[in-house]
């Protein structure tokens, strides 16, 4: 589920708190950067399993309006297109999502109800729903593609769930947009033939997972080292007024571009040019790719740059 720039994200807000929190117990914070890397698995679960809720809701409703001592004809037999919705059944039927469930202990909607009247509200007063329920036929296709619509346009940023989310574990506040991606990946992705749902791994394989202590421990540890690096080759800027998020980003670069080996120059420079853009300020990108360009050139000169495998450099 996690790609190599969130990793490097989680790495940067880890650093960051370190030196907020002035802080030197590197294991205790690399504990909790584990720790918060670990819980995306839980919000991908609570925000998958929102569907399910939603769909036991209103089949929950539409069992009590049948059983009403004054039953309309509606009621008496309502449309089920939605709670038979394909995807809805291989989501409430899926043995991994069960499981996964019970293992990390996810009952979050049992215990807060109300939003998951609020999703059902939002959905059902919907066009999309409406359209959606013109006619009773279940076709996965057609299913698939509502599912996929709920998810996007009505779950996914609905203010109170996010509201929600982020006051439940604030490490989540930048892990839901790319919680919600991946679902919405995997929902377009199913096939009627599928007959589970696969939960996916937080890393790819134990490389990333190896990535992220070493990124970490290796920036942490050598950062005095590191600010060396490039603190001449901003002379224009007293070090007090560059920004701290800018010079943890080109401490982090300046690990990568030297200490590890594997990984293309110009992968970590357009990595940490982005992580820039969206989490410093507006000029900042544009500071520190002047910085690693630099930088860059000097290492080739000096063959500081100790990179191995082909097109790497």
């Amino acid at each position: 589920m996690l790609n190599r720039r969130h990793i490097r994200v989680k790495v940067m807000q880890s650093v960051y708190a370190m030196h907020q929190n002035n802080s030197d117990n590197l294991e205790k914070e690399e504990k909790f950067l584990f720790y918060s890397i670990e819980n995306i698995q839980d919000l991908y679960l609570i925000m998958l399993s929102s569907l399910i809720e939603i769909q036991k809701r209103e089949e929950d409703f539409l069992d009590k309006s049948s059983k009403k001592h004054l039953v309309t004809a509606e009621e008496r037999n309502p449309n089920k297109k939605f709670i038979n919705n394909s995807v809805l059944q291989l989501l409430v039927e899926s043995n991994s999502l069960s499981m996964a469930l019970e293992n990390r202990k996810i009952n979050d909607w049992h215990l807060n109800e109300d939003y998951i009247r609020i999703l059902l509200e939002e959905i059902k007063n919907s066009d999309l729903y409406k359209t959606y329920m013109s006619n009773r036929v279940n076709n996965f296709e057609e299913d698939k593609r509502f599912i996929v619509s709920v998810f996007t346009d009505l779950i996914a940023p609905n203010e109170k769930l996010y509201e929600y989310l982020e006051d439940n574990k604030l490490t989540w506040v930048d892990d839901i947009p790319l919680v919600n991606t991946h679902i919405v990946k995997q929902l377009k992705a199913l096939k009627s033939t599928d007959e589970d749902f696969s939960i996916p791994k937080v890393y790819k394989d134990s490389e990333d997972k190896d990535f992220t202590k070493n990124l970490f421990r290796k920036t942490v540890l050598n950062e005095p080292e590191l600010s060396k690096e490039f603190i001449d080759k901003t002379p224009n800027w007293d070090s007090d007024r560059i920004a701290e998020i800018d010079t943890i980003i080109l401490k982090m670069a300046i690990c990568e571009l030297l200490k590890f080996p594997s990984i293309p120059v110009k992968v970590t420079i357009n990595e940490y040019l982005e992580i820039a853009k969206e989490y410093s300020t507006p000029k900042s990108s544009i500071f520190i790719n002047g910085i690693l360009d630099n930088l860059v050139k000097d290492y080739q000169t000096a063959n500081k740059l100790n990179k191995t495998g082909r097109g790497l450099m």
